[in-house]
């Protein structure tokens, strides 16, 4: 029997980690009918069946999940090469991938990528926008900007700024309800929520901000999302100052309150960072942040 061809196996290891065809086809970027032969091609390959259908989801039959491990160790053996290989590249073209929240990406990043540009006209940036954390060590991207320092040993991990941020509204808003001057006032007005409603009460809370669920009445995992309903004169919410600076609609709520703090750390892979070009956009990354 021929060894295995890697893009099967590939396939067979996003499915088993996603649970569905259509999930682990979106992972690697491929159409589902192709990976769905690719599956299917390693199933002949070793002429065993390796997914069984359980209503909507795919699961591992026995023989699947006795080859799931010795599958794992040839993906993790894949990406070092490819790690490795990333690090030696020397040249400054090529692709960079950096993720960050969709408001960094959308507000904070183009000013820095336009020096990117001039400075490395050739190399291309993919800007993975998202307010998840991408695993660096499975290659979602190159760099990512974070407010959480990452725990991984392979991982550097660099705290380039302390930004800061204070509530803010619409100004139509604000006409329509009433300036709050202390934290205590703000129990009278309506919040906008990012992402999970308990989380933000959670942060609130110990400020001395009394907030409750029935003041979050709307709200969107998606901050460009949530930051429109803001501007639009749905309610308050915490922002980065250098957000709002550019969006001459809000108004700042609480103008003696002191700032809210939140790092930004700027993290890559161990090899990656031998790599010139992504050594090029990390240390500008760090340069414009320290900067701010």
């Amino acid at each position: 029997m021929n060894s295995p061809d890697w893009n099967h196996i590939r396939a067979f290891l996003a499915t088993a980690d996603s649970g569905s065809l259509s999930a682990a086809a979106r992972k690697l970027g491929l159409t589902q009918p192709t990976l769905s032969r690719q599956v299917a091609a390693l199933e002949t390959e070793l002429g065993l069946l390796l997914f069984e259908r359980v209503g909507r989801s795919l699961e591992l039959t026995q023989a699947g999940r006795e080859l799931l491990d010795h599958s794992r160790t040839m993906g993790q053996a894949a990406e070092a090469l490819s790690l490795s290989a990333t690090g030696q590249a020397q040249s400054i073209d090529g692709t960079i991938r950096i993720t960050a929240s969709d408001m960094m990406s959308a507000y904070v990043l183009p000013e820095v990528l336009q020096q990117l540009q001039r400075r490395a006209p050739r190399l291309t940036i993919d800007v993975v926008a998202t307010n998840d954390i991408r695993d660096l060590m499975r290659r979602e991207a190159d760099i990512a900007i974070r407010h959480v320092r990452p725990d991984q040993p392979d991982l550097i991990a660099r705290l380039v700024q302390e930004a800061s941020g204070h509530f803010y509204a619409s100004r139509s808003y604000l006409d329509k309800r009433g300036r709050p001057e202390r934290y205590s006032d703000l129990a009278d007005h309506d919040f906008v929520s990012f992402g999970d409603t308990d989380r933000m009460i959670e942060y609130l809370v110990p400020m001395g901000i009394p907030v409750t669920a029935d003041q979050f009445r709307i709200g969107s995992s998606s901050g460009l999302v949530a930051w429109e309903l803001v501007k639009q004169g749905f309610g308050i919410t915490p922002m980065s100052d250098d957000v709002a600076a550019k969006c001459p609609e809000v108004e700042r709520v609480l103008q003696d309150a002191g700032p809210i703090t939140f790092p930004i750390w700027l993290t890559t892979h161990r090899e990656l960072h031998t790599s010139r070009r992504i050594r090029l956009v990390y240390d500008m990354l760090a340069e414009f942040f320290a900067a701010k």
